[in-house]
């Protein structure tokens, strides 16, 4: 097997719906190859939150609009995974804060890292500016479609381990928003899975 210096890794779970989002691993990677010099392998990798394998991940993506109820495999892995260096980025597609995935995930994270391990991360923060600049968590069309809260999230969550964020959570619903063609980027006006890159940039050590 050829040696990448990145490959993405969904986490599939027991509970809930984890295949979501179809496209965006596809955009993601060209986004890498497109703007970094990064030796990426193209292609998605699926592995179960079960199976020991996810933990040689670089980086691991768990999303869902439902219930997330870790089984004791699932969840040795993921603070084996977490606490060893791993680096998870969570994506809420319900884009909100009282919906199910979002009550059931951060009671999971309360269960296995302590009631205060997940907090806000402030806008001033590496993640921003490791890579692309922003002036903290971009905005998706996702969060005022009707649907949802109807709120803007101004911030991200995170767990901290040794002062660096291992668990990224975002309500922001990223993973719809960049679920198109990579061929349709020309499209845009700006490319908005530019934040991808920075949360892979920065999960890798930059």
């Amino acid at each position: 097997m050829p040696a990448y210096d990145f490959y993405f890794t969904r986490l599939t779970y027991e509970s809930g719906d984890w295949d979501v989002d179809i496209r965006m691993p596809s955009n993601v990677l060209n986004s890498l190859v497109e703007y970094t010099t990064l030796k990426v392998d193209t292609v998605e990798r699926i592995v179960a939150l079960a199976d020991p394998k996810m933990l040689e991940a670089p980086f691991c993506y768990l999303a869902g609009h439902k219930l997330v109820q870790f089984t004791a495999a699932e969840r040795k892995h993921f603070e084996r995974y977490v606490k060893g260096g791993g680096f998870v980025f969570v994506d809420d597609c319900n884009h909100d804060i009282d919906g199910l995935f979002a009550k059931s995930f951060e009671a999971e994270m309360a269960k296995i890292f302590g009631a205060k391990a997940l907090k806000k991360i402030p806008n001033n923060h590496p993640l921003y500016t490791c890579f692309f600049k922003f002036d903290g968590p971009p905005n998706t069309g996702m969060e005022l479609n009707g649907w949802g809260d109807d709120l803007v999230h101004e911030y991200l969550k995170a767990i901290e381990v040794n002062g660096r964020i291992a668990v990224l959570y975002s309500n922001k619903d990223y993973g719809c928003e960049w679920d198109y063609d990579f061929r349709n980027k020309r499209w845009l006006a700006v490319d908005n899975t530019r934040f991808a890159v920075n949360i892979i940039q920065y999960a890798l050590g930059a």
